[in-house]
């Protein structure tokens, strides 16, 4: 080989060699947070690798787990997380109380109180006196803990009949899978039961349901995906790629013909069995998933509202304002 080939031959491969460091040097890392990983999928997002076309070209992903959403507040504020999931009161609280202003919403999680779809259910023993609301005057009630959306749909059905918590009925803050025994043991009057409920023989057989979250407040942006304005103005182009490999990954989980499969998947990560999950987990008995990823901004405007009015924010938030949805919808063009 001459001197020429040989310098044309490094030539090339100094070329593709910068091509391929500036492509490295322009990759976003993307820091995601997530509490469920079977609801929010945040851990679970590319477990089938095929549906992300542009996961290690535009971007790399970095799923981290975390106990509640406040904690990931605390980790969007100091810059340690990029994106994350947020109940619709974590986020107005984010807002207010973490002084995120710039806090945009950029994806649905999941929604309850659509037609057809889940809504969260509120048990009594069978053989409690309990029939009506007024029945738990004076009663023990449990919920996760003050302000999350369940605890907000106890307090606002209470209030829809003229009862007030401490004065008129008692709050227990207890974990969600710990609310079945204390229903059970009768230790609390009334319990939240989540989506797992619908395969409990035991809680089925040993309780009803007095109301629904969805008849406490309606329809609710239960679970949203946040991200702070200037990293989505920053990282735009590297984000809708994102989103774009997010919706086909949730379009894959949520698709029937793949029922099994994503079974299968959220079994082995969770170690839930699998014939438990089959029965409700991403058909409808589940929560509502919208599949272009548009989180319903006018139910969470509703639910911010409610919030104040139950005196958890001071003021008024314009959910629009705190809109990135524009990506999204960006994303969803793509998406076949």
């Amino acid at each position: 080989m001459n001197r020429k080939h040989v310098r044309g031959g490094l030539a090339v491969a100094v070329i593709m060699l910068g091509a391929t460091l500036a492509q490295a040097a322009d990759k976003v890392t993307i820091r995601a947070g997530g509490v469920a990983p079977s609801a929010d999928l945040t851990e679970i997002l590319f477990a089938k690798p095929e549906v992300a076309k542009h996961l290690g070209q535009s971007y790399d992903y970095k799923p981290t787990h975390f106990a509640g959403t406040p904690p990931i507040i605390t980790a969007i504020a100091s810059g340690d997380l990029d994106i994350g999931v947020f109940s619709y009161s974590s986020f107005g609280l984010a807002i207010e109380n973490a002084k995120l202003d710039d806090l945009r919403v950029v994806m649905d999680g999941f929604q309850d109180g659509v037609p057809g779809y889940y809504t969260g259910e509120f048990m009594v023993r069978n053989e409690s006196p309990i029939r009506t609301i007024e029945d738990l005057k004076g009663k023990l009630v449990a919920t996760p803990g003050a302000g999350t959306a369940l605890d907000i749909a106890v307090r606002a059905m209470m209030r829809k009949h003229s009862m007030e918590e401490k004065k008129d009925y008692t709050i227990i803050e207890a974990a969600l899978p710990n609310q079945k025994a204390m229903l059970l043991d009768q230790k609390v009057d009334l319990a939240a039961a989540g989506t797992t409920a619908i395969t409990d023989a035991m809680l089925k057989s040993s309780a009803r349901v007095l109301f629904t979250q969805e008849q406490a407040v309606g329809r609710t942006q239960m679970i949203l995906f946040a991200a702070r304005a200037g990293f989505l103005e920053k990282n735009r182009a590297a984000v809708i790629d994102f989103l774009e490999d997010a919706l086909s990954a949730r379009h894959f989980y949520f698709d029937p013909a793949n029922h099994k499969e994503a079974v299968a998947i959220v079994s082995q990560y969770t170690k839930q069995p699998a014939e438990q999950l089959d029965q409700w987990i991403y058909t409808s008995h589940d929560y509502y998933r919208d599949p272009n990823g548009q989180a319903d901004l006018g139910a969470l405007q509703a639910n911010e509202d409610l919030l104040k009015q139950l005196g958890f924010l001071k003021a008024q938030i314009d959910v629009k304002k705190h809109s990135g949805l524009d990506l999204v919808a960006e994303a969803a063009k793509r998406v076949k």
